[in-house]
C-alpha cells in the first residue's frame, strides 16, 4: 500500500449558489443567502400591499363623493336633473366614469410581486430540504438530550440572547411529527405531536385541528406498545369528533386487545405475572429511538455532550503546552508556534494561532462560489458519493489560485515536516443544520484497496484540522475509541497521525464531527460558529522518527 498524506477539514460557508445545487439544509452559508431572498420578497410584498391600498383609497374617495351626491339628488330627482349641468354629469358618470372605476377595481396590482416571486422560486428549498432540516432538529434533540419544549421555545444552550428567535408554532411541531411518522419513527412522532398538543391546550391558535394531532398521537403510541395510553387519546379524539371513522375502529380494536390482555393476566400464575412485569419494565427501558447502523452511537453522543473519559492525574501530568520551532526550522526559531497536547494515545496536538482573521476571510471568499454537497469515498468502489451521515458542503482550492492557499500549504509543511507537493487540494466545507460527520477513519483499510481511487492518491498519513471560529454549543471533534473530545478554537489547528511507521492504520484515530447545536460555521464577527479546515496532505513516505 502506498503511503501518502495528511487529511483534514476546513469549514466555511457558501454565499451564492446555483439553483442546480440544492441541499440547502447542508450549508448554513447557503441558508444565509435565503434570508436575503426572503427579505427581498417581503419588500416586494409590501410594495404590492401599498399598491392595493392606494387603489382602495381611490375607490373609497369615489364612493364617498357619490354617496353625498346621490343622497342630495334623490331628495328631489326632477329638480336636480332640471339643471342641465347635473343631467350632463349623470350621463357622463354612467357612460364613462363608472367604466373607469370598473377598470380600476379589476386592475391586478399583484403583477410585480408575482413576477418577482416566480423568479426567486427557482432558488427556494424543496421538500428534501425541509425534511432534511426537520431530521436535523431531531438529531440535535437526541444527541444533546433536549426536550421538545426546549427546542420549540428556542432556549438552546449557547444561544446568543441578542439574536432574534421565533418560537416554533403548533404547525411547526406538527410538521416535525409528520416527517417522523413518514419514516415510521413513532418515537419522535409521539414527542412532537405531544408538543403540538400542549401548545394547543395552552391556548395557541392554529390551523391544525386537535383531532388530527390526536389521531397521529394515539396511533404512534399504539405502535410503541402502549395500548392504554393509545386508548385514552382515542377516547379524547372521539369526544371532539364522535363520527371519526378511523378512531371508532381503533377504539373497538384497542378495547378488544386490552380485554384480551387483561384476561390473560387474570389467568396467570404469580411466577408468570412476575415474568410479564419484568418483560414490561425491560420493554419500557428500551422504548425510545429505533436502533440504527452505528454501533458506537451512544458513546459518540456522550462525547458530543462533553461526557468523555477524564484522564487520570498521572496521564494528565504528561500533557504539556510548549513553544515549538520544529527542530530549529529557520522560520520558527525566532517566532515559535504555540503547541498544546490534547491527548496522549493517539497523540493529538493543537497548534494555536495558525491562521489570521484575514487569511480565514480570504479562504472563505475563494470557497464561497463553489461549495457543493460534501461526499465520502465509497470503501468498495472508491467512487465519491453523498451520504446521509455527512451533512455539509465542500469546495476545493488549489495552491496556484491564490498566494494565501499556497502560504497555508507551506505553513503546514514547515510545521509537520510532511511534503505537500503530492497533497490533495485544500478542502473547504460548511456544515449545515445539525451538520455532522459520523465516526469514520481518514485512512483506507486493507479491505479498501480502491478507497482513494477517484482522488488519484495513496493512503493518508495524518490529519490536520484548522478551526475557523469558536463554536458556542456543540461541534466538537470526538475520538470514539479512546474517549477524547477536541473543541473548536478559532485559528487553531489540530494534528494527529492516522498511520503507524509500519504503514498500518491506527484504529484509535476513529473520529467524528459532532453536530453544531448553535451557531453559524464561518468565522465572521457576527456569526456564532465555524468548524475545521480539512486538508489531505500526501507524501511518498513517513517523516523521520515517526
Amino acid at each position: 500500500m502506498e503511503l501518502r498524506g495528511v487529511c483534514c477539514v476546513l469549514l466555511t460557508c457558501l454565499f451564492y449558489t446555483s439553483s442546480a445545487d440544492k441541499d440547502f439544509f447542508t450549508s448554513i452559508g447557503q441558508m444565509t443567502d435565503l434570508l436575503y431572498t426572503e427579505k427581498d420578497l417581503v419588500t416586494s410584498l409590501k410594495d404590492y400591499i401599498r399598491a392595493e391600498e392606494d387603489k382602495l383609497e381611490q375607490v373609497k374617495k369615489w364612493a364617498e363623493k357619490l354617496d353625498v351626491l346621490s343622497a342630495t339628488a334623490t331628495q328631489d330627482p326632477e329638480g336636480f336633473l332640471g339643471h342641465p349641468v347635473n343631467a350632463f354629469k349623470l350621463m357622463k358618470r354612467l357612460n364613462t366614469e363608472w367604466g373607469e372605476l370598473e377598470s380600476l377595481v379589476l386592475k391586478d396590482m399583484s403583477d410585480g410581486f408575482i413576477s418577482n416571486l416566480t423568479i426567486q422560486r427557482q432558488y427556494f428549498p424543496n421538500d428534501d430540504d425541509q425534511t432534511g432540516a426537520a431530521k436535523a432538529l431531531m438529531r440535535l434533540q437526541d444527541t444533546y438530550r433536549l426536550d421538545t419544549h426546549t427546542i420549540s421555545s428556542g432556549e438552546l444552550p449557547g444561544t446568543n440572547k441578542d439574536v432574534a428567535m421565533s418560537p416554533m408554532t403548533v404547525e411547526d411541531c406538527f410538521e416535525l411529527g409528520k416527517i417522523a411518522y413518514s419514516d415510521a419513527d413513532y418515537y419522535h412522532t409521539e414527542l412532537w405531536m405531544e408538543q403540538a398538543l400542549k401548545q394547543l391546550d395552552g391556548g395557541e391558535e392554529s390551523t391544525v385541528d386537535m383531532v388530527t394531532i390526536l389521531d397521529y398521537l394515539s396511533y404512534s403510541i399504539y405502535q410503541q406498545g402502549e395500548l392504554e395510553r393509545a386508548l385514552d387519546y382515542t377516547k379524547r379524539l372521539l369526544k371532539l369528533d364522535s363520527a371519526h371513522q378511523r378512531a371508532n375502529g381503533n377504539l373497538k380494536y384497542f378495547e378488544y386487545q386490552l380485554a384480551k390482555q387483561n384476561k390473560v393476566e387474570a389467568e396467570e400464575s404469580q411466577k408468570e405475572k412476575e415474568k410479564r412485569e419484568r418483560e414490561k419494565r425491560e420493554a419500557s427501558d428500551k422504548k425510545g429511538r429505533p436502533a440504527d447502523y452505528l454501533p458506537e452511537r451512544r458513546k459518540y453522543e456522550q462525547l458530543c455532550r462533553g461526557e468523555g473519559i477524564k484522564m487520570t492525574p498521572r496521564r494528565q501530568s504528561r500533557m504539556f503546552c510548549r513553544y515549538s520551532d520544529n527542530n530549529h526550522h529557520p522560520l520558527y526559531v525566532l517566532g515559535p508556534v504555540k503547541q498544546e497536547d490534547e491527548w496522549d494515545r493517539p497523540r493529538i496536538i493543537r497548534y494555536h494561532d495558525i491562521l489570521s482573521n484575514s487569511e480565514i476571510e480570504k479562504v472563505k471568499e475563494l470557497a464561497k462560489p463553489r461549495l457543493r454537497r460534501a461526499t465520502i469515498s465509497n470503501p468498495i468502489t472508491g467512487v465519491l458519493e453523498t451520504a446521509h451521515y455527512r451533512i455539509s458542503k465542500s469546495a476545493w482550492l488549489t495552491a496556484y489560485e491564490d498566494p494565501v492557499v499556497d502560504k497555508i500549504n507551506q505553513r503546514i509543511e514547515d510545521i509537520t515536516g510532511l511534503n505537500v507537493k503530492t497533497a490533495e487540494e485544500l478542502q473547504v466545507a460548511n456544515y449545515g443544520v445539525g451538520g455532522q460527520y459520523e465516526p469514520h477513519f481518514d485512512f483506507g483499510r486493507k479491505d479498501e484497496p480502491d478507497a482513494f481511487k477517484e482522488l488519484g492518491t495513496g493512503n493518508r498519513i495524518a490529519t490536520w484540522l484548522i478551526y475557523m471560529s469558536d463554536v458556542p454549543s456543540g461541534g466538537a471533534t470526538v475520538f470514539t475509541d479512546v474517549g477524547a473530545a477536541v473543541w473548536p478554537k478559532k485559528g487553531s489547528a489540530v494534528f494527529w497521525y492516522n498511520l503507524f511507521a509500519s504503514g498500518e492504520g491506527d484504529y484509535s484515530t476513529r473520529h467524528a464531527a459532532c453536530p453544531v447545536l448553535v451557531g453559524n460555521k464561518w468565522g465572521e464577527p457576527t456569526c456564532l460558529s465555524l468548524h475545521p479546515i480539512s486538508y489531505t496532505l500526501r507524501t511518498s513516505g513517513l517523516p523521520r522518527g515517526q
